[in-house]
């Protein structure tokens, strides 16, 4: 009953507002309103039944649907717009293309503005009446992890039983002597019993010196050093990567990105740490990522005290041949456990720009370029295997809790923004407009072998099936293009006809998003 009664009252609101508009503009012509009135009628009741029709479809008359102001401005925009277009194209059709620009724009645009003031007062009250809190499992499930829940802190006060009976008291007095007894605690407590072997306990910032060990397979080295120091910190990787036994391990820190922000945060009084952090931000963050200012970037800070997201100094290390074990917060710094797995993968560029090429499997199995808008910090590419065994896959086929994403990219999926340069692959002839996703080698080997061969038959596309169905896990999603695939096979033009509009709208009404 509450629903009927929301869609009636706000379906006369609606039709008010829409009148309201059109009387106003009538009322601005110059001439009489006794001339413009009669003759904008008729675009005045077939705007209206669009209006209505569309507004209904959409969701934007629903109890419900609107529930904050993203939902509120998306839809209303939405539906009016489409609304404005098909009255428009309906009239021109019927040759009833005379009408008053001012009018019609007008009408619209005055009416969209009114619904959005409304719709802002509504869910205000409803805020302030009905929404004393948001339920704690709602709130997790949309909320983004901060760095410290999804890895945690280890034990600092005290020693671990199996590091007192298995290391040795000299290897413990040298690091608690390096670095504190809280910090060495803690760097113990990591590596436990694993450096009973032969252990190097190192704290530099230069390829040479790790070079100048005398051994050439230690079982574990630490380096004390924040690998933001680092100059040229992927050769000197590789460096320690040749001193490590295949199944050795290496142990280093970093203060990541959001590590660094608190610290310059709380370094200085508020308001003026804002100004500190945007000044840091622009300087380490922005002109190392731009050729034109780039030499300034070395000017300033010689490329030292490097900004490192977690997603980076992980992907580093994974690229430079070792497997990440272990990761744990000790004081201000991220330390991180890595076990050689390799020799070093070559580099992909020295710089990461705006515009990147993912190597995906395309049609007959052969490697392509998807090209795309990165969204992803630097070296996220070495890391996709870790982050799906840390936390497998959510509703909708995508990594759960991916910290690779930059705050930007999470903008630009959600309006597609980074999808656009997949156009060149639609012009080159590597992709179509619909069909399945173009998948990277680690995504396809979780499919059937079933799936798999089926999939390498035809072209990817722009638009998968995920938007005419919207499946819910990965066993939905290889079902979901599975019966894609059959349909294409029997009736390609007609199944990619049909799978566009669905898709299309689904976006534009229902909201879909694959994020």
């Amino acid at each position: 009953m509450k629903r009927r009664t929301f869609q009636v009252f706000s379906l006369v609101v609606d039709i008010a507002i829409l009148a309201v508009s059109f009387l106003f503009f009538v009322w601005l012509k110059p001439a009489s309103l006794s001339h413009y009135l009669p003759t904008h009628l008729n675009f005045f009741l077939v705007l209206a039944s669009f209006w209505l029709i569309v507004s209904f479809l959409g969701g934007k008359l629903h109890r419900g649907k609107i529930v904050n102001l993203k939902s509120l401005f998306s839809r209303t925009i939405a539906c009016n717009i489409v609304s404005l277009a098909i009255a428009i194209f309906l009239l021109y059709i019927l040759n009833k293309s005379g009408y008053s620009r001012m009018i019609v724009l007008g009408t619209a645009g005055v009416a969209t503005v009114l619904e959005l003031i409304f719709g802002v007062g509504f869910l205000a009250v409803q805020k302030a009446t009905l929404q004393d809190y948001q339920p704690l499992k709602d709130y997790d499930i949309i909320r983004q992890l901060t760095e410290q829940e999804m890895v945690g802190e280890i034990e600092t006060g005290e020693l671990h039983e199996e590091v007192i009976n298995e290391v040795s008291d000299e290897l413990i007095a040298a690091l608690k002597k390096e670095c504190g007894e809280e910090a060495a605690n803690g760097i113990l407590n990591i590596a436990l019993s694993k450096l009973n072997g032969r252990a190097r306990i190192v704290s530099t910032t230069t390829s040479f010196n790790i070079a100048s060990l005398p051994e050439k397979d230690y079982s574990y080295i630490i380096n004390l050093q924040k690998i933001n120091n680092i100059k040229n910190l992927n050769h000197f990787l590789d460096t320690v990567n040749s001193k490590i036994r295949t199944g050795g391990y290496y142990m280093c820190c970093v203060e990541t990105k959001n590590l660094r922000k608190k610290r310059i945060l709380k370094k200085f009084p508020p308001g003026i740490n804002y100004i500190f952090y945007t000044l840091d931000f622009i300087v380490k963050r922005v002109f190392p990522k731009l050729r034109i200012t780039r030499w300034l970037y070395l000017i300033l800070t010689r490329d030292n005290n490097i900004v490192l997201s977690r997603a980076e100094a992980l992907g580093r290390l994974s690229r430079a041949g070792f497997e990440i074990v272990n990761e744990s917060f000790i004081h201000n710094n991220l330390f991180v456990e890595a076990r050689k797995i390799r020799v070093p993968l070559d580099v992909n560029g020295k710089y990461y720009g705006i515009l990147i090429a993912l190597p995906r499997i395309g049609r007959h199995g052969d490697l392509i370029k998807v090209y795309k808008m990165r969204t992803m910090h630097p070296y996220s590419e070495y890391i996709q295997d870790y982050v799906y065994s840390l936390h497998d896959l959510r509703e909708g086929g995508k990594f759960k809790n991916d910290f690779r994403i930059t705050t930007w990219g999470v903008l630009s999926r959600k309006i597609w923004l980074d999808e656009l340069p997949m156009l060149i692959n639609l012009f080159r002839g590597d992709m179509k407009l619909v069909g399945v996703r173009p998948l990277s080698k680690q995504y396809y080997s979780l499919y059937s072998k079933e799936l798999q061969e089926r999939r390498i038959k035809f072209k990817p596309g722009l638009v998968p099936p995920y938007y005419y169905d919207m499946p819910a896990d990965l066993k939905e999603i290889e079902a979901s293009e599975m019966r894609y695939l059959e349909a294409f096979g029997k009736h390609p033009f007609l199944t990619d006809f049909r799978y566009f509009f669905v898709s299309f709208f689904n976006i534009i009404f229902r909201r879909a998003r694959s994020s």
